[in-house]
């Protein structure tokens, strides 16, 4: 009687081991699921932080493409008042912020120069505008944006945004920053936004003129195959 007592207590003890291994073995199991799910959630969240934008998805915070841009009266580096108005034999107008300080627009000059010859005669003529704050980048001074159009021999207008009226209204971040404005019905229809081409580093190593093409585009009456691109240069220079 006494050794089945035994036995019998031993086999609950046995079955209660059995048991709590089991649970052991279930928390063990919940314990791993919860982890993997934690390690997945960081996964999905690293997954979803922004990555840079298409050429063609970018948004913009200013004009939108389609959106009429406005007329502008902004004084030149000849210390004369320029506005669209000015000219009302063009089909439309190939807007450049742009500036002297930034070495992404020192680079762009030559490139900014040879739009300008290249489609003044046909109707696009470009504008330059220096959105930069000089209190922020001397630099960027009127005086100073004088000097540089003479050095370089710009056959453009250079003009200073005073104030910095017009460059949070295009929507401008960076210089340079174009915006094509095509002329439809008496008004000037934005028709590309970004930057010139997709290579600022060589001009000799460039795939994809984005600015020339699209006034080709409009020259041919089509509209531009790419229509946004990501502006590369310096940010627009403001007060604090």
């Amino acid at each position: 009687m006494k050794k089945l007592s035994y036995i019998l207590a031993l086999a609950l003890i046995v079955s209660a081991c059995g048991e709590k291994k089991d649970e052991d073995k279930k928390e063990d199991k919940d314990k791993a699921a919860k982890e993997q799910k934690v390690e997945e959630t960081n996964e999905e969240t690293e997954k979803e932080e922004p990555v840079e934008a298409a050429p063609e998805a970018v948004t913009l915070s200013g004009y939108q493409i389609g959106d009429e841009a406005t007329d502008f009266s902004l004084v030149n580096v000849d210390d004369k008042m320029v506005s669209l108005s000015d000219y009302p034999d063009a089909k439309g107008f190939i807007i450049v912020f742009t500036c002297n300080h930034c070495p992404y627009a020192v680079a762009y000059e030559d490139r900014i120069i040879a739009l300008n010859n290249m489609f003044a005669d046909k109707g696009y003529p470009v504008i330059a505008i220096s959105p930069n704050d000089p209190a922020v980048m001397e630099d960027d001074g009127p005086e100073e944006m004088k000097v540089r159009a003479k050095e370089k021999g710009f056959n453009f207008p250079y003009l200073f945004d005073e104030g910095q009226k017009i460059f949070p209204q295009y929507g401008a971040t960076k210089t340079p920053h174009v915006f094509i404005l095509n002329k439809e019905d008496g008004k000037n229809i934005v028709k590309y936004v970004g930057a010139i081409d997709d290579n600022y580093e060589d001009e000799n190593d460039v795939s994809k003129r984005y600015v020339e093409d699209a006034v080709n585009a409009l020259l041919a009456g089509e509209e531009p195959a790419v229509t946004t691109t990501k502006a590369i240069g310096c940010s627009i220079k403001v007060k604090k």
